[in-house]
């Protein structure tokens, strides 16, 4: 509805971005440069920040960035199963038929890992997102799954993804082989006030806007309503184009960001 009023192509703030496209904020490019820095030195990264704060979209570009005959990827929402899932998941990320008993999963998964690597000169990839949904259980298969030659090798690389929380988990003794072992911790923040600005403008112009839709009191107000967590912004100027559409607006202005943010509960 509101495309058409506003002669926009495309929803602006849809979840299905591509990341070709992404605003090049501050803390997406440096979370891509730490991505960056665990390829080049293979382990273990850690890659945390709050709901919103758009983990899972700086993953995915930085999965598009890896070259298929260099790296194989395997990526894995925790949410989606339990221990055999993962296990499962995996192998079949890897390209085998799970084999049924763990213990055998556990050594056709290293066996697959090691033969990409020493066999085919490529590197396995593991992207281990909504890590804040692991036992304790899990996270010690992890520290197992992932040890090759008694930890003096690293034949992969494996980024876990996952809310503050669970860095406290992580230290516990139970877990300290795991958390020792990761070689970058990388925390999101949101969004500088000056960036949602920016932010707003790239993402209506990817969508065709052809001339300012949100007036700088919106977007003023945007950035103070949302605190910077891209989830938000993407969520409060979308219901201000749905009202802005409603009330037959040609601009976006301060008034409109007050009622979206009043109808979400801000």
């Amino acid at each position: 509805m509101y495309k058409t009023f506003y002669s926009l192509s495309r929803e602006p703030f849809a979840k299905e971005t591509d990341p070709s496209e992404a605003y090049q904020g501050a803390a997406f490019q440096e979370a891509l440069r730490a991505l960056e820095y665990v390829k080049r030195t293979w382990g273990i990264g850690l890659l945390i920040g709050e709901p919103g704060a758009g983990k899972t979209f700086v993953l995915r570009a930085w999965k598009e960035s890896l070259s298929p005959s260099l790296y194989h990827v395997v990526y894995f929402p925790l949410s989606t199963g339990g221990v055999m899932d993962f296990y499962r998941g995996l192998a079949l990320g890897l390209g085998e038929e799970p084999k049924y008993r763990k213990v055998d999963l556990f050594r056709q998964i290293q066996q697959a890992i090691e033969r990409l690597y020493h066999e085919r000169q490529i590197t396995p990839v593991f992207i281990l997102d909504e890590m804040h949904f692991a036992k304790d259980a899990f996270l010690q298969d992890i520290a197992i799954l992932f040890n090759f030659e008694m930890d003096s090798t690293n034949p992969f690389v494996l980024m876990l993804a996952e809310l503050p929380h669970l860095q406290g988990k992580l230290r516990l003794n139970q877990h300290r082989s795991l958390d020792q072992r990761i070689i970058m911790r990388y925390r999101m923040g949101p969004l500088e006030k000056e960036e949602v600005a920016g932010y707003i403008e790239h993402r209506m112009k990817q969508a065709g806007a052809k001339h300012p839709i949100f007036t700088p009191s919106a977007l003023e107000a945007i950035a103070l309503q949302s605190r910077g967590w891209p989830r938000v912004i993407n969520t409060l100027a979308t219901t201000c184009l749905l009202y802005g559409h409603q009330l037959k607006k040609d601009v976006i202005d301060e008034e409109v960001v007050r009622m979206a943010a009043e109808e979400m509960g801000y």
